[in-house]
């Protein structure tokens, strides 16, 4: 070790004395325990670092290469106690990309790593592989640096959407295209139809993560990317045919299916448990989403959506925000699901700084809509304050921000979703949980014989 010739005497010996502490708590290498190291992405873990001297500066760290290659990352900012410990779940973090007593910190409040492509958004596209974290602590109080540093100790976790002995299976039936999920065991389980918003495409980590809670679940591909394949899903008749894929399955609980959509997906789910004639939800989760525009064709309702184009909006950054489009929300039933049909429990989840869709003001009318018809006994509002439009499974990162392809236009735009990290990340966890309650509750025929999922 090479000390400055300027350092005065008493400074050399603390910092000899400094490093011969981190070279003994090297040799016995300082303890990062991350528990469980394998888990389901909606499981907490315990990160918990021993071995340290007291009140040491410590930095957590996170890290996790996306499936296209970016690196994703969080931190926080830690002080060893007196036993020369760190346990996230009760120590408070300093400062990083969180602060405060945050035991899923690490997980939620990842971001791109500075110099990243703009625009960009964490999702999990190959469930049948996880996604793998490396958690890493390091000396000091870090804010970047991060690849130009060797840790004190590093635990390679991974964070999976499938539990052992779920199956996943490609459907290709009567013109539908999805992913089926099945729970592991003998069955029968309550089924769940799966239905994401206007981005398009097969959508498939939500349904897994369902089916490892014991739902058979069907994502479904509805606004695809073939033009192709756009006459095949125009009415109803297309969805209605994919609920009974998932209710004519073998597997399945009969008259136990759910419908669950966000976004472009609550417009197509409303639609369904009002009009159709085939099909009879049990029940419906919707998160993020609106009755304006019923869903009665998927063109119809992109038609709809650029008539009002014009009220489109943009922030000082330039971002898209469309919440405008369905503003004022319409007296006419002409322009909207007439909600007095809905026969079923639906739950409705709202973020309130949701700059995407109108959904504050849609969940109102729904409300006044449903009492109205003397249905308000069947209706369950979830309203998060300062979350946003993506409202996603616990301890995905929260993007105010994306880049979006616009379904009418093929434009690549930068669309403003809302919401803010630490009250999101609450939403999405709180949102997630009673959103599996409910299809417990109205799916299963009692609680106790619902299974718990875990690795």
């Amino acid at each position: 070790m090479l000390i400055p010739p300027s350092l005065p005497v008493f400074g050399c010996f603390c910092l000899v004395f400094f490093y011969r502490c981190l070279s003994t708590m090297v040799g016995t290498f300082p303890l990062l325990s991350v528990q469980p190291t394998r888990g389901l992405v909606d499981e907490k873990i315990q990160v918990v670092v021993r071995n340290l001297p007291p009140a040491l500066s410590v930095t957590l760290h996170s890290l996790h290469c996306s499936e296209d290659k970016d690196l994703w990352e969080a931190f926080g900012h830690y002080t060893s106690d007196g036993q020369g410990t760190v346990t996230v779940a009760k120590d408070a973090s300093l400062g990083g990309t969180y602060e405060g007593t945050e035991p899923m910190g690490l997980l939620w409040s990842m971001q791109p790593v500075p110099g990243s492509r703009t625009g960009l958004r964490l999702r999990k596209m190959d469930v049948l592989t996880p996604m793998v974290v490396h958690i890493s602590v390091y000396s000091g109080h870090m804010t970047e640096g991060f690849s130009k540093q060797s840790p004190l100790a590093t635990v390679v976790t991974e964070r999976w959407y499938m539990a052992p002995g779920v199956c996943r299976i490609d459907i290709r039936e009567h013109g539908v295209r999805g992913t089926l999920f099945l729970p592991p065991g003998p069955g029968p389980f309550p089924g769940v139809l799966d239905m994401w918003g206007g981005g398009g495409g097969l959508v498939e980590y939500r349904s897994c993560l369902l089916a490892s809670h014991g739902f058979v679940s069907m994502a479904l591909e509805y606004l695809s990317h073939d033009k192709n394949r756009s006459s095949d899903i125009e009415s109803k008749t297309y969805f209605e045919k994919a609920f009974r894929i998932v209710q004519e399955h073998p597997l399945v609980m009969k008259d136990r299916v759910a419908l669950f959509g966000l976004s472009f997906g609550v417009s197509v789910s409303l639609n369904l448990a009002a009009y159709s004639k085939v099909i009879s939800p049990r029940c419906c989760v919707c998160i993020s989403g609106s009755h304006v525009y019923p869903a009665k064709s998927i063109s119809d309702v992109i038609m709809k959506i650029s008539e009002h184009g014009y009220k489109t909006r943009f922030d000082e950054e330039g971002r898209v925000v469309w919440r405008d489009i369905i503003l004022p929300i319409p007296t006419d039933l002409g322009e909207k699901v007439d909600m007095g049909r809905i026969k079923c429990p639906l739950m409705l989840v709202v973020g309130e700084d949701d700059q995407n869709w109108a959904t504050v003001e849609s969940a109102k009318d729904i409300a006044q809509m449903m009492l109205a018809a003397g249905k308000k006994h069947l209706l369950t509002i979830l309203q998060y304050h300062d979350a946003g439009h993506l409202i996603e499974p616990p301890y995905t990162p929260h993007f105010r921000a994306s880049n979006f392809i616009v379904p009418q236009t093929r434009q690549k735009v930068i669309m403003l979703w809302g919401g803010y990290p630490k009250q999101h990340a609450d939403a999405q966890e709180d949102c997630w949980e009673k959103s599996l309650s409910f299809l417990r509750q109205h799916l299963y025929p009692s609680p106790d014989s619902a299974p718990k999922a875990k690795l």
